[in-house]
């Protein structure tokens, strides 16, 4: 290096520098283990939220009898129930709720109501979705509410019928065991509950 000109060496540094540049770069695609470079997840669209449509068990609505052969606790006197032959045969609205759900506390007198109106007609059935079975009880007798009910503490028929995470829901089933529709506002009257029947399931009342 000590016979060599200054515009020599000058020369000769910016190619070692040029050089380690180019190694540093290959270096980076290849990774620290000599492979291809880990990249970064793609990203992804919104996902599902819990049993609604997340689960590959859950029959599809309307293409089969999703609450054929769920057997539930009558919510008052523990006894079993299957809930697709207590619905078998008649067009049925179901409806989930909870003790703590304030629009149930609204929605449950209607829904008597509206069972009243419907007779035997349509099949009406609520469904306590909460394990304190005794909540959902002295809710009903706060209420003043008689209507057929079952204890539904994981959740199992809004996971068969692919219901949303919320309450209230309603789920209207026609006479063969399909699900027709599901609702997921709450109703504030009987009217309203005779509207949608209608004009799901093809009923007047």
């Amino acid at each position: 290096m000590r016979g060599l000109s200054a515009s020599a060496k000058t020369g000769i540094g910016v190619f070692i520098v040029f050089v380690a540049l180019i190694v540093a770069m290959v270096m980076t695609l290849l990774g620290d283990d000599g492979g291809p470079a880990a990249s970064a997840p793609a990203a992804s669209g919104p996902q599902a939220t819990g049993p609604v449509s997340g689960s590959p068990d859950a029959p599809a609505a309307g293409s089969a009898m999703p609450l054929h052969g769920l057997i539930l606790a009558d919510l008052h006197d523990g006894h079993p129930v299957d809930v697709g032959a207590h619905l078998a045969g008649k067009p049925a609205v179901v409806n989930l709720w909870a003790y703590w759900c304030a629009p149930c506390r609204e929605e449950l007198p209607a829904m008597e109501q509206f069972a009243q109106r419907a007779g035997d007609t349509v099949t009406v059935l609520t469904v306590h979705s909460d394990q304190h079975s005794d909540k959902g009880r002295a809710l009903l007798e706060d209420l003043g509410v008689d209507l057929p009910s079952v204890a539904d503490p994981e959740r199992k028929v809004a996971a068969a019928v692919r219901a949303p995470q919320v309450l209230p829901v309603t789920v209207l089933v026609r006479p063969d065991g399909t699900v027709a529709r599901v609702v997921a506002i709450p109703f504030t009257d009987a009217d309203h509950i005779a509207e949608v029947v209608k004009e799901t399931l093809g009923v007047t009342l």
